[in-house]
């Protein structure tokens, strides 16, 4: 695979197509997600949220395509267009905005790993219910699994950009066979029925509106996360074009799946037997559609799961390797290894992954941890659009979007702000969480702004400032056809 470098050290080896296969990330990330929401909310009502949120996400990835365009060669992804937006007003939004980003995506990795230990063990290991006390932990065989897939993905993405992306596609083939089964076939099955689906909005306790905007706050992670595309700009071969192309088309396929899935699959199984059982229910669903081969659904859905670790892992870890060659965060981050990835981010990423399988008592609690800081990174980049368009009218624009997507932009950006505030104040509502949980979020984004004011004063030797000056030339234009 030929291959030309970036300013940004990064060698420009994948093809918007390849940011497509890594989106996938997100319906593979619904597939796990999707049972908790229609357990406690009902089919349509779950159907109508993820609706919802993806419809805001695809207006988002739309904004996002613009500002990777005028950045084309920078890592990062929508940190960085937070920073270039807001650094002339608040620089600690640049920190905020990143290590929110980096927690967010990282840190999911040890969930969905304890997530594919517990479908080994249900399915062919059944006997494998042993448990050791290790004091801080009970260690038990789905760990022992989760570490292993862990160690095992960073032993692919510390190789190379290419080992990452044939895996990506081995894992998004399989995908898809889950994806059409359950959004083509139950209607030709005749297994389909309306009367399995209902609403539910006012159920969990709180206010319709206060249940709607909590569980958005939790399905965002999901469907903002399409974004993905854009941290890897400066990796495409033609950036500008190949990152506009991959948000959308991502956007746009996560859209129709968002709403199809769950409506061809809770047809089929129920919404009983999907509350009782919200992470295998799809082999049920599975059996009534085609007959059989449960074993066949079991490693499709770890092959998600697979897929939305992988992606994570190379995400996050270019997100911080981005946060060091910025100045965001301490320099030891912003180094690539000898074959052109952020190999000090990725075994960061590692090590933090083992502490949370073994000292974190309930990992779904920092799904809702991250997600504070990832929604800040989206209200700070979203809004950082409006800023670019006021203070650098005159910059080189190869996707420009018409006017009206700066209104839309801004209204976007209260919205997820609104969705913040009440959705981290509300975590007992679905579960995930409780004022512990917040207090650790709010603890991790200060800990952002320490660690960026030890790279200015210490590392850098300059001036910390809540203020810094924008780059005043226009880059290089980059065509887009």
């Amino acid at each position: 695979m030929a291959a030309t470098q970036a300013s940004a050290g990064l060698e420009r080896r994948m093809r918007w197509t390849d940011g497509f296969v890594l989106s996938l990330t997100m319906p593979a990330a619904l597939i796990a997600a999707l049972g908790y929401s229609i357990g406690a909310l009902g089919a349509w009502t779950a159907i109508a949220l993820w609706g919802a949120s993806m419809v805001l996400a695809t207006l988002a990835n739309w904004i996002y395509s613009e500002m990777a365009a005028m950045f084309p060669d920078t890592p990062g992804g929508i940190p960085l267009y937070a920073h270039e937006g807001w650094r002339s007003r608040l620089s600690i939004v640049a920190p905020l905005a990143s290590f929110g980003y980096w927690f967010a995506w990282t840190t999911a990795i040890a969930v969905f790993g304890l997530i594919i230990g517990s479908l080994v063990q249900a399915t062919w290991l059944p006997g494998q219910d042993w448990s050791v006390n290790l004091g801080f932990v009970d260690f038990t065989f789905p760990i022992l699994v989760a570490l292993v897939v862990v160690v095992a993905l960073w032993a692919i993405n510390r190789t190379g950009v290419e080992m990452t992306m044939r895996f990506a596609y081995i894992t998004g083939g399989l995908l898809l066979i889950p994806l059409f089964v359950f959004v083509a076939l139950p209607y030709v099955s005749g297994e389909w029925k309306a009367s399995n689906l209902s609403w539910n909005l006012g159920g969990a306790g709180g206010s319709s509106l206060q249940n709607a905007l909590v569980w958005l706050y939790i399905m965002s992670w999901t469907s903002f996360g399409v974004e993905v595309c854009a941290t890897f700009t400066p990796e495409y071969r033609n950036g500008a074009r190949d990152t506009s192309r991959a948000l959308k088309a991502a956007a746009l396929f996560s859209l129709a799946v968002f709403v199809l899935l769950p409506l061809g699959v809770t047809g089929v199984v129920g919404e009983a037997a999907i509350a009782e059982d919200p992470v295998t229910f799809y082999v049920q669903g599975f059996e009534q559609i085609v007959g059989g081969a449960s074993d066949v659904m079991v490693a499709c859905i770890i092959a998600s799961l697979l897929l939305i670790m992988n992606t994570s892992l190379a995400d996050g870890s270019r997100a911080l390797y981005g946060m060091s060659t910025e100045g965001v965060t301490i320099r030891q981050f912003g180094v690539l290894n000898r074959h052109g990835v952020p190999g000090r981010a990725l075994l960061f990423a590692l090590v933090v992954n083992v502490g949370v399988l073994l000292f974190v008592s309930n990992p779904l609690a920092i799904i809702a941890t991250g997600n504070l800081g990832y929604l800040v990174a989206h209200v700070f980049a979203l809004s950082a659009f409006v800023l670019l368009r006021r203070d650098r009218p005159s910059w080189t624009r190869p996707i420009r979007l018409p006017n009206a997507f700066v209104a839309v932009a801004g209204a976007l950006a209260v919205f997820v702000a609104v969705v913040v505030v009440v959705g981290a104040s509300s975590f007992s509502i679905t579960g995930y969480g409780g004022t512990k949980e917040l207090l650790i979020a709010l603890a991790l984004l200060a800990s952002s702004v320490l660690l960026y004011a030890y790279r200015r004063r210490v590392q850098d030797g300059s001036r910390f400032s809540f203020r810094e000056s924008a780059h005043e030339e226009t880059p290089a234009p980059v065509a887009v056809p």
